[in-house]
């Protein structure tokens, strides 16, 4: 798996375009902000986009929707509970003073459980709500995007409309922490970590924890 990364937009989040090496086709994750960066990024790496798949829909990560689907033709996926968070995205952002573009309507929505391919890739989507309703992480080939749920030594925000910490701490307990701990964990902000790592020393969800 190819994988690039991008800190986009004023809150500086991970967008990751996760490629096929054998076709070069790839789907893009949470293209929150500088779309043009990351269709020059794209054609940089003669990386064809097929999926755009947002973790959540909060105001931060959806800014490149619109403008990859139009110059890319990929199909935009988001979870089902998250198309409120995703219709008023800039009236969320209005209130911190920020603007981003507001996202089309996706082309289909997800429950959790599903397999999306991208070439020869395969990712299964985790439905992980808490910090939003609808938030999912992306799992396949050792890779974990965790969007907002986990992060290196802590976890999501939960004090948004919809944010639930006991929610968010029981789902990565028993949904993202189980996966192999050599499983390298990519979140929606900040460095890249591990599930062991995670799993050990997290004070949130770690062994510790309670």
């Amino acid at each position: 798996m190819l994988i690039e990364t991008l800190a986009v937009g004023p809150l500086q989040v991970n967008c990751f375009i996760a490629a096929c090496p054998a076709t070069r086709e790839a789907m893009v994750i949470d293209p929150g902000d500088e779309g043009e960066r990351i269709i020059e990024t794209l054609r940089a790496n003669n990386i064809q986009p097929k999926l755009i798949v947002n973790t959540h829909g909060h105001f931060d990560h959806i800014g490149g929707n619109a403008l990859l689907m139009e110059k890319t033709g990929a199909q935009l996926l988001i979870h089902e509970d998250d198309l409120p968070v995703l219709r008023q995205a800039a009236t969320h952002a209005a209130i911190y003073g920020l603007k981003t573009v507001p996202s089309p309507e996706p082309t289909r929505t997800l429950r959790g459980g599903e397999v999306l391919e991208v070439g020869q890739l395969r990712f299964e989507v985790i439905h992980t709500p808490g910090h939003s309703p609808g938030g999912i992480s992306l799992y396949g080939g050792g890779h974990l995007f965790s969007g907002d749920a986990l992060f290196a030594g802590s976890v999501g925000r939960t004090d948004l409309p919809g944010g639930d910490h006991d929610m968010l701490v029981e789902g990565i307990r028993s949904r993202l922490l189980v996966l192999p701990e050599a499983t390298v964990v990519h979140p929606g902000h900040g460095p890249d970590t591990t599930v062991g790592r995670e799993k050990s020393d997290n004070p949130f969800v770690g062994i510790g924890a309670d």
